[in-house]
């Protein structure tokens, strides 16, 4: 199969197939360019993305056929042909692709970059629509498995920072790439940082040192409260939120929803706990977008890449794992959808 799209079941994320695709060889119109998909990294991030592929906009970024999706991912690509102006043959560009060996974008100049301005895009996040130049790195996998990741949690952070009266953070799924993140953060500001996970993770995640503590699921309700303390929740499950909100009581001063990691036990629907403060959804596109114009461009970017390469150095723990092609793809996908894939590895995919 010369070009393909790999297409999930939108009312089944366990479905998948291998749909051929022409952007390879189709025409293109003016403005339009051809993107090879180099490489990119597949995490529990990218199940959210499914999860929430239609409360939440993901679907509509990569349209796909009738009952089916294209969960987007975070890595490199290159432009093989080209009528955008903007983009000539040849320019690398990091950014959000669809798990497809190609990709045809409408790609115009933009103050870091280009961004794709094809119609169905336009009112869709600009964070996720801009594509920035991107040179040969030797962090390149980091950043393809953190840069999505790590924002979230040091946006997260950085949210939480403009109270400084909070003290400590109960993070669920702390084996997710974005609670680590989260958890580094807060605790260079000082914080005390308690992980909530699975079982039989509890044992690996003590020995990173990225917590204070970790617990598993079943000893969220012997949680004792050290001051002002925030629930980041990463897993969706309302039993958990539920027994955190009990446990904490009247120390608990915000509760925040990131991530579904925990996609088929969540319950968006359920009704919030009889505890404490209403759960919020954390956005990350409305925090960047404050800090942007808080601290303008460049600042914003100079502080961002500190705090990844500071992660990036302190964390010797981590292990980067290669695939390649379609078959792998899938095989990796089921693993991460299952949970199969350990909190200490990372996952990078070559299509081709």
């Amino acid at each position: 199969m010369d070009g393909w799209d790999m297409l999930v079941a939108k009312d089944d994320l366990r479905r998948t197939q291998v749909a051929p695709s022409d952007a390879a060889t189709r025409e293109l119109a003016e403005g339009e360019a051809l993107l090879e998909v180099e490489s990119f990294a597949l995490t529990a991030n990218n199940v959210t993305y499914g999860a929430l592929g239609d409360a939440f906009g993901y679907w509509k970024f990569f349209p796909a056929p009738e009952g089916w999706g294209r969960i987007p991912v975070w890595g490199f690509a290159k432009v093989v042909r080209s009528r955008a102006s903007d983009a000539p043959e040849g320019l690398r560009l990091f950014g959000y692709w669809p798990m497809s060996s190609h990709h045809v974008a409408r790609l115009q100049k933009t103050p870091t970059g280009v961004a794709d301005t094809s119609p169905h895009r336009a009112e869709l996040p600009p964070t996720y629509n801009a594509y920035t130049p991107a040179p040969g790195d030797a962090l390149d996998d980091y950043r393809s498995l953190l840069r999505p990741l790590f924002t979230t949690g040091w946006l997260i952070d950085d949210q939480l920072s403009e109270d400084p009266s909070v003290k400590a953070l109960v993070l669920s799924s702390a084996s997710s790439k974005t609670a680590m993140s989260l958890a580094w953060c807060a605790r260079r500001r000082g914080l005390k940082v308690v992980g909530l996970t699975s079982a039989g993770s509890v044992e690996l995640l003590n020995g990173l040192g990225l917590y204070d503590e970790v617990l598993p699921y079943e000893a969220a309700g012997q949680l004792a409260a050290e001051g002002p303390t925030v629930y980041v929740d990463f897993a969706a499950r309302a039993d958990v939120t539920l027994a955190v909100h009990r446990a904490l009581g009247p120390a608990l001063v915000r509760s925040v929803i990131v991530g579904l990691t925990h996609w088929e036990s969540a319950d968006p629907g359920a009704p919030p706990p009889d505890v404490g403060p209403a759960p919020a959804v954390f956005f990350a596109p409305d925090q960047i977008q404050k800090r942007l114009k808080e601290w303008g461009l460049a600042a914003f970017q100079q502080r961002y890449d500190e705090a990844l390469r500071g992660f990036v150095a302190d964390a010797t723990w981590l292990k980067l794992r290669h695939r390649r092609g379609v078959e792998a793809l899938q095989a990796l996908y089921a693993d991460v959808l299952e949970g199969r894939v350990r909190p200490d590895e990372g996952h990078i995919v070559s299509p081709r």
